[in-house]
């Protein structure tokens, strides 16, 4: 751990600084149509459970399959609310011994790993939209239309916070891939993973892009003269992931609203880590997103009252907890 200590030091200040960014405005009282705000916890009761949309929301999907990319940057790893996980954090891993022979009337020689166990619980999250009920007077199904708003700002939340943490945690390259003569963006990430394998021992079996850094890499192939270039340019993310010798390419389109204008989620960045389905919390990944059953096994929950005789909320709520678990051979482009 000592090796990592400013490195754990920058991203401890890192998610400080993100958890005090609210993702919506806390709940004030205030009843405005379409507004989505932080859920008070007074909400969550058995009274107020709606089983129907609960169904609904645990089928949903969003159209743009935002929970692939949320997948793919933080698998999820399911635990109770209270659980114990593994933090790798050192190269014990892959010690080798020049002479492992033992010796007459010897012993043999003793190993130890050192793996940090950390307890943890996941976090209550949730949102809450108010609705006035002749707004939607003409509308049908128009409260699982409300819980699909509720979910898919829960989901970019998620993915928010999975690339906040990989970026802080990663080791950052500023890179040009620019129109001039011989750029090879694809040469820069195998020669960047080859880096970090060993580096730290471990290969990075995942690249992300966003869409402003895929961009760079598409116009930077197309524009060298050279047949590598060309065909580069056209590559899928499968042809791509196995030149470089990755088990998957991705490529985030997401946006979110910043004060009415439109961001990126991963913009002119390139991440490189190691990420596994069907993990548990033993396995040496760089990230896990633990997420833990609501009360009655599912994986959201849905709420819903009315609460005049023309104002109504409904609320989702969910269990989640995005963690790092090793910082080793996380990398990063930041791509101008």
């Amino acid at each position: 751990m000592k090796n990592l200590t400013k490195k754990g030091i920058a991203l401890n200040a890192y998610l400080g600084g993100l958890a005090l960014a609210a993702h919506a405005p806390a709940d004030d009282g205030a009843f405005v149509h379409d507004r989505i705000v932080a859920a008070n916890s007074s909400l969550f009761t058995e009274s107020f459970f709606s089983e129907p949309l609960t169904n609904y929301a645990v089928g949903w999907r969003d159209s743009n399959d935002i929970e692939a990319t949320l997948q793919f940057f933080a698998p999820e790893v399911r635990v109770p609310r209270k659980f114990e996980y593994a933090e790798t954090s050192n190269p014990e891993e892959f010690y080798s011994e020049d002479n492992d022979e033992r010796a007459l009337r010897g012993d043999f020689g003793t190993v130890e790993y050192t793996r940090l166990k950390t307890n943890a619980k996941t976090a209550n999250r949730g949102l809450k939209i108010c609705v006035d009920l002749d707004e939607v007077a003409d509308q049908t199904d128009w409260q699982k239309q409300y819980a699909a708003k509720l979910l898919r700002r829960l989901r970019r939340n998620s993915l928010r916070r999975a690339i906040a943490l990989l970026s802080a945690a990663a080791t950052n390259t500023a890179k040009t891939w620019d129109t001039t003569a011989g750029k090879d963006p694809d040469q820069d990430v195998v020669s960047d993973i080859v880096t970090a394998t060993t580096s730290s021992g471990v290969r990075p079996n995942r690249v992300g892009y966003g869409d402003t850094a895929w961009s760079k890499r598409f116009l930077a192939h197309r524009a060298q003269t050279s047949a590598g270039g060309f065909a580069s340019a056209g590559l899928t993310y499968e042809q791509l992931a196995a030149i470089l010798n990755v088990d998957q390419v991705l490529v985030s389109r997401e946006r979110y609203s910043t004060g009415g204008s439109k961001s990126e989620v991963l913009g002119n960045l390139v991440l490189m880590f190691m990420a596994l389905d069907g993990a548990d919390t033993e396995d040496p990944s760089n990230i896990k997103r633990f997420v833990s059953p609501c009360e009655g096994g599912g994986p959201v929950r849905v709420y819903e009252r009315q609460i005049t005789s023309k104002l109504y909320e409904i609320v989702v709520e969910h269990y989640e907890l995005t963690k790092i678990t090793s910082t080793l051979g996380i990398r990063k482009f930041t791509v101008s």
